[in-house]
């Protein structure tokens, strides 16, 4: 059973999308960051075919047995969908599990909680199976993306499976197929806020992701020469007649945003970092975000503006929006901006870049290692 291997601890980072927001599903690039924010869980191995689930963070707890199938009987139901992932790939758990989860991640709040939850699920299991693998990151995330997404048939791509698996900061890249590139670079702190306003995603999505998918079709199909990747704000003025202003301003603004985040992956990339630059960029995103995406709420934006007026470098609204979070970046005094943030309602934490999914503890026979 796995070379002695009793329990284990893992752990997976959230997420922040720092340029690319509302670009995946039109396979745009986006530039997702890993922060040190992060989800814990601790597996032992039970004599019996019972996994059982404690879950104190949200009062929780789930009991269920491996024999035999696993139909889904919650709606989000991704531990189940974890185990039936694996032995669709050839695991095999002759025993069950006691597990522990922990977080600090914010919840449904835009900063990849679930995927993160799903990441170190898989990577906890795939350990811990008879088959004791330790799996590639990319395997992580790709069996990740199946048990959270395309088990229940949900919209969503992997850029916070991707990010959560590999940890730091990549260029993401989905055409004409999904390519990434870590970028290193010298990034210092960040402040995420929380405006503990739920999310309403799937209305943001329909409005936003349906519409602008609508509007690109629309023009491929009448000018088959039109390609949204290499549209530029010129380029697409010829197209501006065709439509009326409120789509042509969403049009106009989703191609600003894609050379947006070509602009920041140069100046990433670029050394020494131009901090300030960085943010400027950050704020432009944002203002697309705000004003013709139409996103972000009256209360995230009085959590930019308070960090901003505290320091801030820049900052925007994170996720699909409608609620959730926000982050600002805060190379200088991070506690005066958190502050900043709760003065106005908002809730704080000062974060880094952090690496992806990782093993915290080992317990073999002879205990802990």
């Amino acid at each position: 059973m796995g070379h002695g291997l009793h329990g284990l601890t893992v752990s997976a980072p959230g997420r922040i999308c720092l340029f690319g927001e509302h670009q995946d599903y039109l396979h745009l690039p986006v530039i997702p960051c890993a922060i040190s924010l992060r989800i814990s869980v601790q597996s032992r191995r039970r004599d019996d075919s019972l996994v059982h689930l404690d879950l104190p963070d949200i009062g929780d707890e789930q009991t269920f047995s491996l024999e035999g199938d696993l139909p889904y009987v919650e709606k989000r139901d991704y531990f189940r969908s974890g185990i039936n992932v694996l032995r669709r790939e050839g695991f095999t758990f002759s025993g069950g599990l006691d597990c522990v989860v922990r977080g600090e991640i914010p919840i449904n709040s835009g900063t990849s909680s679930s995927s993160a939850l799903t990441v170190a699920w898989i990577h906890s299991l795939a350990r811990l199976s008879d088959q004791a693998k330790v799996l590639p990151p990319e395997d992580v995330a790709e069996y990740a993306h199946r048990a959270e997404v395309l088990e229940f048939s949900e919209p969503g791509g992997m850029m916070d499976h991707y990010s959560t698996a590999m940890g730091g900061m990549m260029y993401l890249d989905f055409s004409p197929r999904l390519s990434f590139e870590i970028i290193d670079t010298d990034l210092k702190t960040f402040v995420l806020g929380d405006s503990q306003e739920p999310k309403d995603t799937k209305s943001i999505l329909a409005r936003v992701k349906d519409r602008v998918i609508g509007l690109t079709d629309q023009l491929s199909k009448k000018h088959p020469n039109f390609s949204l990747p290499n549209a530029t704000v010129e380029s697409l003025q010829k197209y501006a007649s065709e439509f009326t202003e409120e789509e042509f301003a969403l049009l106009e603004g989703t191609v600003r945003n894609h050379g947006i985040t070509l602009e920041a992956k140069r100046v990433l990339q670029s050394k020494p970092l131009d901090h300030r630059k960085l943010g400027e960029l950050l704020n432009a995103h944002q203002r697309i975000l705000r004003d013709v995406l139409r996103i972000s709420t009256p209360k995230i934006d009085g959590m930019l503006e308070a960090a901003l007026d505290a320091g801030a470098y820049g900052g925007k609204i994170n996720g699909s929006g409608g609620g959730g979070c926000m982050f600002a970046y805060a190379p200088e005094n991070p506690e005066r901006i958190v502050k900043s943030i709760e003065k106005v309602g908002g809730k704080g934490y000062i974060v880094r870049l952090d690496e992806g999914t990782r093993i915290d503890a080992l317990e073999t026979g002879e205990g802990k290692t």
